[in-house]
């Protein structure tokens, strides 16, 4: 009862009218940006989060949620279409959907995304209210060690799953934490790194590395790659609903993938790509239309965009009551609310509970308005696409350096936004994931500032770390993670060297 009184009352937030209509652009503007390919969410955020410097921040919090899942959301549509992601996650959709558009049945599978990316959404947001409360109220009983150890976690978490490999996601999460060590010590009033560069003084704002790694790498990542708007399907109205038997296989995948959704979604550094896979993969096995995956299956397009779509939502349980990013474009959001003042944490639901219940509630007021919002703009998102991306280019830009600018009206930002943006497309010829570099940037200060509590409380005693039952727990499951990462980097290694030694002895005995 308590639950949907809370809930009640976060209604009552979301429907003032200036709450309606920041949560309306923000969806709006987030599948504008997530039907862009090569953008993506945390690019989204990155251009939008300057606008809400100047909101209340119950607005500005819901506005950026609802860029989130809007650009979620919107990454399906040029994946489906042109078989280019608007977002990673959407790859996983691009399988069976563009597969389906092929068929000419690109309608079908744009319905069956909206249907599954709406009923994912409403599961994780109802995952949210259950669970979010309770998690906070757990929390609350964590000392600085413990704070630490789950930092520590959910950073070794997100750098281990990283697609270019532990080591090297490992080595990105220490590069932010890096970064995030510039300025002033809060400590001793030290300057720390600043390589005597007053502008550095109050070290990198967050809105500085996000533009610059999500924003300029990505658009220098698509110019390299030349594309273009090359959309070609033509979507008639008339063959928009899927068929009988279809109706009735989407309702089994859309619960296992929102199922999956939820549980990857709340834990920290995982996200929306892993999920989105995992769900295919599971549902390949279980389907009963498994034997025609790969051809174009409603239900293939409907399981990855709803554990797409729940993992969205969820990722706001760890973000909001431990002040842990459950997802990389999670750690813009602890930055938002850093800005603010605001501390993540368990006691924002009780210290803040306008924003944190109006935020929930949202949730539902913008899921809706993404199902009635996009069905009727399919047609616009694809003469959208159609647009060459020469002519895209120079606005998204110029729209990053109006941004960054407007942080301190200083041109040393720009200029260090773009240098962010080369060094970021540099580390992805290498491989080397951007997303960890973000969560160590903005979770360093927090991390040093709980190791230093602790070690402050226990006078230096390291071993405080493995006497908190909390603490010990965190680190065994850290240091688990950090074992199997390297046991499986190296396994790859002999695989790939038994690979090449076979190879060469074949070539030998051709020769």
């Amino acid at each position: 009862m308590d639950i949907l009184t809370s809930f009640g009352g976060g209604l009552l937030v979301v429907l003032q009218p200036q709450n309606l209509m920041y949560c309306f652009i923000g969806v709006f503007l987030g599948t504008f940006i997530g039907v862009l390919p090569g953008i993506g969410s945390m690019a989204a955020i990155a251009m939008i989060l300057p606008l809400t410097f100047y909101l209340d921040p119950t607005p500005a919090i819901i506005m950026i949620a609802a860029v989130f899942y809007g650009a979620e959301y919107g990454g399906s549509t040029a994946s489906i279409l042109m078989n280019v992601p608007g977002t990673p996650a959407a790859s996983i959709t691009a399988i069976e959907g563009h597969a389906l558009a092929k068929k000419g049945r690109a309608g079908v599978a744009l319905f069956s995304t909206a249907t599954a990316s709406f009923g994912g959404g409403m599961i994780g947001m109802v995952v949210i209210a259950l669970l979010a409360p309770s998690l906070a109220q757990l929390a609350l009983s964590f000392g600085p060690a413990d704070y630490f150890s789950v930092i520590l976690l959910g950073l070794i978490a997100a750098s281990a799953v990283s697609n270019g490999g532990a080591l090297k996601g490992i080595a990105m999460v220490v590069t932010g934490l890096m970064l995030g060590t510039i300025g002033i010590d809060l400590t001793t009033g030290d300057l720390r790194f600043t390589l005597g560069i007053p502008e550095l003084r109050d070290g990198v704002h967050i809105v500085i590395v996000a533009m610059g790694l999500f924003g300029v790498t990505e658009l220098i990542a698509s110019i390299r790659s030349n594309t273009s708007g090359k959309a070609t399907q033509e979507i008639d109205y008339d063959d928009f609903y899927p068929s009988k038997e279809e109706w009735k296989s989407l309702p089994a995948p859309i619960l296992r993938g929102s199922a999956i959704g939820s549980l990857f979604g709340a834990l920290p550094g995982t996200g929306q790509t892993i999920a989105a896979a995992i769900a295919y993969a599971v549902e390949k096995k279980v389907s009963p239309f498994r034997k025609n995956f790969g051809t174009g299956v409603v239900a293939g397009v409907a399981v990855p965009e709803a554990a797409n779509n729940s993992a969205t939502q969820t990722a706001f349980i760890p973000t909001l009551t431990l002040g842990v990013p459950g997802s990389p474009p999670m750690a813009i959001v602890i930055g938002a609310l850093m800005i603010y003042g605001i501390t993540p944490g368990p006691r924002l639901v009780t210290e803040q509970p306008d924003m944190f219940w109006g935020l929930v509630a949202s949730f539902l007021v913008g899921n809706i308005m993404l199902l009635i919002l996009n069905v009727p703009l399919i047609g616009l998102w694809v003469r959208l696409l159609k647009i060459p991306y020469k002519y895209m280019y120079p606005t998204i830009i110029v729209l990053i350096c109006m941004g960054v600018y407007s942080l301190n009206n200083n041109v040393f930002d720009i200029w260090l936004t773009l240098i962010i943006g080369a060094v970021g497309y540099l580390m992805r010829l290498f491989r080397f994931e951007p997303a960890p570099l973000l969560l160590g940037f903005v979770l360093g200060p927090l991390m040093e500032e709980q190791l230093r509590r602790t070690l402050l409380l226990s006078r230096g005693d390291p071993m405080v770390f493995l006497e908190r039952p909390i603490s010990a727990t965190m680190i065994a499951i850290t240091v688990a993670i950090v074992a199997y990462a390297l046991f499986a980097t190296n396994r790859n290694r002999r695989r790939k060297h038994t690979a090449n030694n076979n190879q060469q002895e074949v070539n030998k005995n051709e020769t």
